[in-house]
């Protein structure tokens, strides 16, 4: 179990490449970057101990002591990176949050793909079981003529009963708190209403009118309205990224090391590949609607509207 198996001790190390990016945007783009070098490694891992020799019941002690090597030699320290990895990225978003949540919120380092699928400023925590369980049917279905011979694969299609007790525990629980911070959120975006803001924006509205231009400018009344809103919006993002860490951790402490493999590789090919999907979506919607292929249908609603007949009775 991976419980057993990598202890996560101390601080993982900063690059300091990182470290030093202006923007949580270039930030995010280094570190995705760092996320597909390592699922080249996680690929090239299971690829090995799929290749090794599998140990039988009853013998092969040799080939079992020749494949805990395997795992202690490469597959515990690699594992221990990519949480480290993960770690690194929650404590940054954190720095970054507490100068400008806003924009973790409506992320432009994100696709609008991306965007349609956020939950707090990052993904829904119970999605890591859905994950699981597709990931597990794949490749259940990929290996069935083994599982038929009573042989182990070893990866998600060779879940245990505890395993999955323990997972349906855990994705209980999960959802749990997922629903209390969904709430929690909503109790937040509704203080954007309360008396402060309502009697704020009349105030302001009133300067307008009588076109009080300097105290308008004035935006001290504003940030300080504004800030307990944000604050809370800080809390609430933290809470929400530290479950997603969480539902990581103890999703990888049910399986076993090379389960867990299999599952940081789904995990981190979804994540890439639905970034890079949604960008060229976006590159796309661009190009249409700076190169003259979206004013056609603007310019052929204005022809339209301006022909129409309009009833006597709305315009007087």
């Amino acid at each position: 179990m991976m419980s057993s198996s990598v202890t996560i001790n101390g601080q993982a190390m900063i690059n300091g490449t990182a470290a030093e990016c202006e923007t949580f945007h270039k930030f995010f783009e280094f570190w995705i970057g760092e996320q597909n070098q390592q699922l080249q490694e996680l690929i090239s891992a299971s690829k090995q101990h799929e290749q090794s020799p599998q140990p039988q019941q009853g013998r092969n002690t040799q080939v079992e002591t020749d494949q805990q090597t395997v795992e202690e030699k490469i597959l515990h320290p690699l594992l221990e990176r990519v949480i480290k990895h993960y770690e690194y990225y929650y404590r940054a978003k954190s720095k970054w949050a507490k100068n400008d949540v806003l924009s973790m919120f409506k992320p432009t380092w994100r696709s609008s793909l991306e965007d349609a699928f956020l939950w707090i400023g990052g993904w829904r925590p119970s999605m890591a079981f859905h994950l699981l369980y597709s990931k597990s049917g794949l490749q259940f279905e990929a290996k069935f003529a083994e599982f038929i011979q009573g042989l182990s694969t070893g990866d998600l299609g060779d879940l245990t009963s505890s395993q999955l007790n323990l997972v349906n525990e855990l994705q209980r629980e999960i959802i749990r708190e997922e629903k209390e911070l969904t709430e929690k959120l909503a109790k937040q975006q509704e203080r954007v209403a309360d008396p402060t803001m309502v009697e704020l924006a009349h105030v302001v509205t009133e300067l307008l009118m009588e076109r009080e231009v300097g105290r308008v400018m004035d935006e001290g009344r504003v940030d300080a309205t504004l800030a307990p809103k944000e604050e809370g919006l800080v809390e609430i993002l933290q809470r929400a990224d530290d479950l997603r860490l969480k539902t990581l951790k103890q999703v990888l402490n049910i399986l076993t090391r090379i389960q867990c493999v299999h599952f940081l590789i789904a995990a981190a090919e979804l994540h890439l590949r639905c970034h890079e999907w949604g960008k060229i979506r976006d590159e796309k919607n661009h190009r249409l609607h700076h190169h003259g292929h979206g004013e056609p249908q603007s310019s052929t609603f204005s022809s339209e509207f301006s022909t129409m007949q309009v009833p006597q009775s709305l315009v007087n």
